[in-house]
């Protein structure tokens, strides 16, 4: 049991590493005082998103607490990113692991780092510790890996199913947004406005990049570690949330890795486990350290008979409540011997639980593009706005296949799968499936889902168009979950043919023929006595923070309208930050998105997505703001991009740049 200490540490607010090329890369780092005569394991996280303000509130509370026991931290700018000098051109290039692989070497080569290295990050660090590993470093001797993907094409923002999620365009404005502001003049000095224009001249357009790759080419294979699993030397700590897009990844870890490793997947959303929503939020710091302290102290406490994986077993709960109710469970082994997959007959309406009586009759749907307002995020922050709503509505625009009500409790851990036999009247079709959870009082919530773009339905990497009519025999996975069906309740699964706007639809609307006779297969878990034997995992914990000063909150809305008469159909979601000042460098700083999403009249050829977001850094005698705002369309044919980028001193614009660009559909 780790005993909450406090070793007296100091702050480095600027150290430059410089990389073999001469590019200087920006770091903080929290040092235990007495680490130059006692030298220390090392932490670090690596990542774009600004040590100096944006993530400075969150850092502080994290690799604080690291050093409070006994850890040297470094938080390091990506080159071309917060601080550091250079261009961030694209995510998880050859340079950002060539630089990390640098950084790792200068951190050992310190007097206060005993050569023994960790590496943590949510997200982006989180792909960049997994790659980084890969590489096999000598230095680097555990990371802990949250909410990444082992896979850039299928499980990452991007793509999902071979269908290109509308958050690759939310995604994309973000990183358009943060590479178009400048260093700090504090940290850089008078050369701090080159160096934005060089950013503003030479970062480029992502989302162009990354929707010229449409299928499972080199580009996403680049650094994606299920290319070779054993290239992974260390041991993994894989974290998640089941309301994040990242959960997948934790359990294809636990299979493949052959090092040591561990897992941990909570009810939470698209952030550190002591920090996210819905919860329930543990001491996920303190199990970190515990972590560390095993593989870079060498403390022997944290033993081998220990689970493998710890997972959220969420109960039955109405999507309307920002909560998630449930209990922990643990598997000493994944995948886990005693889950069964139990399949059950899906004939029209009916998700049969025996196999007797099938009405053998054809189904026919249609989606409206209404199917999907509802879905939330790809990957949810669990904000109450990006979370599933009532899948009711979602529900009218689909097949349904319900069970009866169920007479006992069901619980599963896994993920489901769903084997149909599928015909298209287009050659370029995409289908979406939810398993929902159905109450008495018929409120459906979602439990999890899955999207396959049908020319993808034997490859992601060469799609064939669809034979008009002809019929396929597919077998979909949807995403992994822990849930429990409650006695009373009823399995729903809904299928569609669109899901806008959380995927981008099909170049036109596909009817979808379903012959009966479909079948759905549960991971079941039973129960098991270890469960009611877990240790507590605690509340929220986090060292003090560096102090601000609230000066607007946050403003965050998710609104639908559907304009009868023009019959416009408009989603709306509004994402602004709290505008705080960090009051130890008196600095503001504010972050405000507005995302929409919309079509008119079900016409395809209307689908549009749009987003705006504008940064501001000020302090007194200095003020910096960036204007982003993309806009994505399409026809049949093409994706049709156009965005600008503005950048303001003061009232002064000092930059601006606009494209248009067009880049063919391939079979998407």
């Amino acid at each position: 049991m780790i005993q909450r200490v406090d070793v007296p540490f100091r702050e480095l607010e600027n150290v430059w590493i410089t990389m073999p090329d001469g590019c200087n890369l920006a770091a903080k780092i929290w040092l235990p005082e007495d680490a130059e005569k006692d030298p220390v394991p090392a932490i670090l996280e690596y990542i774009p998103y600004r040590k100096r303000d944006f993530k400075a509130v969150r850092d502080s509370q994290i690799h604080r607490y690291f050093a409070q026991h006994g850890y040297a931290c470094l938080r390091v700018d990506l080159r071309g990113s917060g601080d550091s000098e250079g261009i961030l051109k694209d995510e998880y290039l050859h340079q950002e692991l060539k630089d990390g692989l640098a950084v790792l070497k200068w951190a050992a080569a310190q007097s206060w780092c005993n050569r023994k290295i960790g590496m943590i990050g949510i997200s982006w660090g989180g792909f960049n510790g997994l790659q980084i590993a890969a590489m096999n470093p000598p230095e680097l001797k555990a990371i802990i890996t949250v909410c990444s993907s082992d896979d850039r094409y299928t499980d990452d923002v991007h793509y999902m199913g071979g269908c290109m999620l509308t958050d690759n365009l939310s995604w994309a404005s973000t990183m358009f947004s943060y590479n178009s502001l400048p260093p700090d003049p504090a940290i850089v000095g008078d050369r701090w406005k080159d160096m934005w224009i060089e950013r503003l001249e030479g970062s480029g357009l992502w989302l162009k990049k990354w929707l010229e790759h449409q299928t499972r080419d080199a580009y996403w294979k680049h650094a994606s570690v299920a290319e070779d699993y054993d290239a992974v030397k260390c041991p993994v700590f894989a974290v998640s949330g089941w309301a994040d897009g990242y959960s997948n990844t934790v359990f294809r870890l636990l299979e493949h890795l052959s090092v040591p490793r561990k897992a941990l997947i909570g009810g939470w959303g698209h952030k550190y486990p002591h920090l996210g929503g819905p919860g329930p939020g543990i001491d996920f710091l303190h199990e970190a350290v515990k972590w560390w302290d095993r593989w870079l102290k060498g403390n022997d406490s944290e033993n081998d008979d220990k689970p493998v994986l710890y997972a959220w077993m969420q109960d039955s709960v109405s999507p309307i409540i920002s909560r998630r109710p449930g209990r922990w469970i643990a598997e000493m082994e994944w995948p886990a011997s005693s889950i069964k997959m139990q399949d059950f007959v899906l004939s029209p309406g009916k998700i049969n639980l025996e196999h007797t009586d099938i009405d053998d009759t054809d189904m026919r749907i249609t989606s409206p593009l209404s199917v999907g307002l509802f879905a939330g995020k790809w990957y949810s922050y669990s904000e109450s706005t990006d979370l599933p709503h009532d899948q009711s509505e979602e529900d009218g625009g689909a097949l349904v296949f319900d069970s009866p009500e169920l007479e006992e409790d069901i619980e599963i851990l896994g993920a489901p799968e769903i084997e149909l036999e599928i015909s298209s009247d287009k050659a370029i079709s995409m289908v979406a499936i939810r398993l929902n959870d159905v109450c008495k009082e018929g409120i459906s919530t979602r439990v999890t889902y899955g999207l396959l773009n049908l020319t993808h339905r034997d490859s992601h990497e060469c799609p064939q168009e669809l034979q008009v009519d002809h019929r396929y025999r597919i077998r979909l996975r949807m995403n992994y979950v822990a849930q429990r069906f409650p006695a009373g309740n009823k399995i729903r699964v809904a299928i569609s043919t669109s899901y806008w706007p959380f995927a981008w639809p099909s170049p036109e609307p596909p009817a979808l023929t379903i012959a009966s006779g479909g079948r759905l297969f549960l991971p079941i878990r039973p129960h098991s006595k270890m469960d009611n034997k877990l240790p507590d995992l605690g509340q929220p914990d986090f060292a003090e923070p560096v102090q601000t000063t609230l000066i607007a909150p946050a403003h965050r809305e998710w609104i639908v309208t559907h304009n009868l008469a023009t019959n416009d159909v408009i989603q709306k979601i509004i994402n602004n930050d709290a505008k705080i000042r960090l009051d130890e460098i008196d600095l503001e700083m504010q972050k405000d998105t507005n995302e929409i999403y919309s079509y008119c009249n079900n016409n395809y050829a209307t689908l549009r997505g749009e987003v705006v977001t504008t940064r501001s850094l000020k302090r007194k005698d200095w003020h910096a703001i960036s204007i982003t705002r993309t806009v994505l369309t399409s026809t049949k044919t093409h994706f049709c991009i156009r965005a600008t980028l503005d950048a303001y001193e003061g009232d002064a614009r000092i930059f601006s740049k606009s494209w248009d660009e067009a880049i063919p559909r391939h079979l998407m």
